[in-house]
């Protein structure tokens, strides 16, 4: 239905099958992250409840005005008028087929008791930005399924350079920006973020937030991007002269920019272990793209490249992305490791049938490459198997270079290369 030419996303076979199981399928993710493109693909007819005046002003009044069209019919930004919901619920109870609606959606809405829960009627899609198997056009040679289900792979060797690899950070995964300039890229990306902090996070209930705080918060998020920062912190980085915010209203803050999915921070994995080594829960700050931790900092392809330290906290920062993008169609959900032995992970995969996998992100190099093959060894070992099961895969993930499985057993696995 639409005339852009359409680049094809992970998400595209999930929207096809919930379609045929489920009555309505709600589509969530940040603004820009192509939501409505891939509905499209998909759609029967649709309605823009964001830029539709006289559209928003029949769903206020009537909202099954704006459900009547051909199925899947696309209400786009639903939550302008929340209403929709509970009436496309209605009217999916009264067809009794599958494949009627698709929402989508850049905010969580409000909560409302007089919202129906959906259960039964509604599946969920949660889109990001895209991973580089996407927007490079498919060219990964290495499966994330394969490698979850214990298979050895291989591949030939894919090259990024530390200037590439910047460029492809500051340019991000918005399908808008894979074509044109990196520096345009870099100002759209800008451009985000102020309407982040002017407009939308205020659109969600609460008390009203500050644009500057709101900057400061998303600057310091920036410099601590990949780690385990404690709101204390953000909270003495985003005050403003004479004034102290406490860390509860950060907190506050960071759930509207949740909510807006601009941040997704990364939870801890707590799996059954051999000892009794406590485990640190503190999430891993990230922004849904690593694009906007360059633009909070105003860092471009230049200045990233010349501090290999943060490139590397950045780097890791995609590949979470790309990890739970690609893990997603598995039924997979993403988090981090760390205990009190100082033993650190960046990502495990963990699948609804109990399989998991651990990554380590490195940006290359024989010695970088031996500590995380290291690392993931030890928690291979303290881990107990018996309860937790053995992992299907241990994987350093490396900025380019060859995919191959070395003597230990670990993967090394180059970002080029995976794929779905």
């Amino acid at each position: 239905m639409s005339d852009i030419t359409y680049i094809p996303r992970v998400a595209d076979g999930e929207l096809t099958r919930r379609l045929e199981s489920a009555r309505i399928v709600v589509i969530e993710g940040a603004k820009a992250c192509g939501k409505t493109e891939t509905a499209l693909q998909a759609a029967r007819s649709v309605v823009r409840l964001d830029v539709d005046s006289g559209a928003q002003l029949a769903a206020a009044t009537d909202p099954a005005l704006v459900l009547d069209g051909e199925t899947p019919r696309l209400i786009d930004e639903w939550q302008t008028e929340p209403t929709v919901w509970n009436r496309a619920r209605q009217l999916s109870d009264e067809r009794k087929r599958p494949g009627q609606f698709i929402l989508t959606g850049s905010a969580v809405p409000d909560d409302d008791p007089n919202r129906h829960s959906g259960a039964g009627r509604f599946s969920f899609i949660r889109m990001r930005p895209m991973c580089l198997f996407e927007s490079s056009g498919g060219a990964g040679t290495i499966s994330l399924a394969a490698l979850m289900n214990g298979e050895t792979l291989r591949a030939g060797e894919m090259k990024l350079s530390v200037p590439e690899l910047a460029d492809l950070l500051v340019r991000g995964g918005w399908p808008a920006q894979q074509i044109g300039s990196v520096a345009s890229a870099a100002q759209a990306a800008k451009d985000y973020l102020t309407q982040i902090r002017q407009v939308d996070v205020n659109r969600i209930s609460g008390p009203r937030r500050d644009p500057a705080k709101v900057g400061l918060l998303l600057t310091s998020l920036a410099r601590n991007v990949s780690s385990e920062v404690t709101l204390k912190t953000l909270a003495t980085d985003s005050s403003g002269p004479g004034e102290i915010m406490s860390p509860n209203t950060v907190n506050g803050y960071l759930e509207a920019l949740s909510r807006v999915m601009v941040i997704e921070d990364l939870p801890a994995w707590s799996p059954h272990l051999r000892s009794k080594t406590p485990l640190r829960q503190a999430v891993k700050r990230h922004f849904v793209d690593p694009s906007l931790a360059a633009a909070a900092l105003g860092a471009g392809p230049a200045r990233l490249s010349k501090d290999l330290e943060f490139l590397g906290l950045m780097f890791e920062s995609l590949v979470i992305r790309d990890l739970r993008v690609l893990s997603q169609p598995l039924d997979g959900s993403v988090s981090h490791y760390r205990d009190k032995s100082g033993l650190e992970i960046d990502a495990v995969i963990q699948l609804s049938d109990g399989r998991w996998g651990a990554f380590e992100v490195k940006l290359g190099g024989e010695k970088l490459i031996d500590e995380g093959a290291t690392a993931l060894l030890r928690l291979a070992d303290v881990v107990d198997t018996k309860k937790s099961g053995a992992p299907s895969v241990l994987a350093v993930v490396c900025m380019s270079g060859y995919s191959y499985l070395r003597k230990d057993g670990v993967a090394v696995v180059s970002i080029g290369s995976l794929a779905p």
